[in-house]
């Protein structure tokens, strides 16, 4: 191989110099309770998938940006989980002898350098839970030796190098990606230290190789995948800041995991930084009611938009106006929102704006002091809610006491315990217990998991009483 390697293949918020960009959020099929008349799957079938298996982040950026240190903190910070680091140099292919007569011909930053194939199988491998054997790269011979590094599958996967983000297979296999932004001239002075303490070249061959390849390849394949990233990193293992709000938010996701794999009828949605940035403003006590009223609409929406991708659908073919057929879905219609009186109110505007004409019964529940002082006051449900999905409102699942009161009484109207979609904000660990225990086949969808309950049974860190926030009428 010569100078050209065979070839292969909304809101951005600043944060402390970390720039973040919106992630995808999807869903898993379960198929409990659908309806048999209908040929029904889910419309989202992959997401649930994604949170059940392990954490893998990429990193990327130009070669001496700092990358392996970025790892190397996040390690550190998470040294009470199960981390793996994979190096894509690791894939790097054997140089033939004829191409080892003329090293300084090689391209070791083109896409082609690297045996993306092999890269590609064992991520899948650990990301399914089996161990591999990964390459162990020789840089003095250039080629692959024995022994292989034998790696085992862990929580979160580390994917660092300068391509990582190239090859849209391997992007897809990641959850959060990073790219490191360090300026050029230093990227440059690190080399040059780098490669000729540690590989034992002259300053003309590291400079030559600069100019020929690196710098090339920089801007013509690596700087471009910059824009697939979701944290754009400036001054990489110097932005400590940065590097700290990465791991908050990878301890986040962990213990949403933990929580998906033991109750696979919860559904936490992906969580992007833009996602974060409204909790942020939402939870925050000086957030004014316009700001609070505002932001929760925008969250409740994605809840309740996650929360129909749920129901069953069946295949339905159109017409479209330039006279071609399209095949799409048709969902279900037979569907009534019930909102828990009265913060489950709040989520009612987002669900009419899903959902043209939709029937909106309500439940009130006294809530006495205590973890399970509850009592059901009042209901006013639909007459033939017995042959419908309900999709039930309520913000905040906290001891889950109120929960199952309003199950209860769904059931006791006939509702299918499998018609029945629970959609809230947020959610404490022990609430999730409670309900997913009691009633399996229910399906949870929520925004965020939190820390827990305190002594008075609030959640914590929580948002405060969503209700009189909402409603304006926490002053009266």
């Amino acid at each position: 191989m010569g100078s050209n390697p065979k070839p292969t293949e909304d809101l951005m918020g600043r944060s402390n110099g970390v720039h973040f960009s919106g992630l995808v959020s999807r869903d898993e099929l379960d198929k409990n309770g659908h309806r048999e008349e209908l040929p029904t799957t889910s419309a989202m079938e992959n997401g649930h998938k994604e949170l059940r298996e392990p954490f893998v982040i990429g990193v990327g950026g130009g070669a001496s940006s700092g990358k392996t240190t970025v790892c190397n903190m996040i390690i550190e910070q998470l040294r009470d989980q199960r981390v793996v680091l994979v190096n894509q140099e690791s894939f790097y292919y054997g140089l033939s002898d004829e191409e080892l007569t003329r090293v300084n011909e090689y391209n070791f930053d083109h896409p082609g350098a690297f045996d993306t194939e092999y890269l590609l199988t064992c991520m899948e491998n650990l990301k399914h839970g089996k161990s591999v054997d990964m390459p162990n790269y020789d840089f003095k011979t250039y080629k692959n030796v024995l022994p292989p590094r034998k790696v085992n599958p862990s929580d979160v996967i580390i994917l660092e190098g300068i391509l990582v983000f190239h090859d849209p297979r391997v992007r897809d296999l990641m959850s959060m990606k990073i790219f490191v932004d360090t300026d050029a001239d230093v990227r440059l002075a690190r080399r040059i230290k780098r490669d000729t303490n540690e590989k034992d070249r002259d300053i003309k061959t590291v400079l030559d190789q600069y100019s020929k390849f690196v710098k090339p390849a920089f801007e013509d394949f690596i700087l471009p995948t910059k824009k697939y990233a979701d944290i754009i990193i400036p001054r990489g293992g110097d932005n400590h800041v940065a590097i700290d709000l990465i791991v908050q938010h990878i301890r986040t996701k962990l213990g949403q995991h933990d929580l998906c794999k033991i109750y696979p009828n919860l559904y936490v949605i992906q969580s992007t930084f833009q996602i974060r940035g409204m909790h942020t403003i939402i939870r925050d006590a000086k957030t004014t009611t316009h700001d609070f009223i505002f932001y929760a609409d925008r969250l409740i929406r994605l809840v309740v938009e996650h929360g129909l991708g749920h129901l069953p659908f069946k295949e339905k073919q159109v017409i479209t106006p330039t006279g071609a057929v399209y095949t799409g879905v048709d969902f279900s219609k037979r569907l009534c929102g019930i909102s828990v009186i009265r913060s489950g109110e709040s989520m009612e505007n987002a669900l009419r704006a899903c959902c043209k004409g939709i029937k909106i019964g309500k439940i009130l529940i006294h809530r006495s002091e205590g973890d399970n002082g509850q009592q059901l006051i009042y209901h006013n449900l639909p007459k033939d809610i017995s042959n419908r999905h309900v999709l039930l409102l309520d913000p905040i699942l906290g001891t889950g006491n109120t929960a199952v009161q309003a199950i209860n009484l769904l059931l006791k109207k006939g509702v299918q315990e499998s018609n029945i979609i629970f959609l809230n904000l947020i959610s404490a660990p022990q609430g999730v217990h409670v309900v997913c225990k009691k009633f399996p086949r229910i399906k949870i969808v929520t925004s965020e998991i939190e820390l827990g309950l305190n002594d008075e049974y609030r959640v914590i860190p929580g948002m405060g009483e969503f209700g009189d926030r909402y409603f304006g009428t926490d002053d009266c």
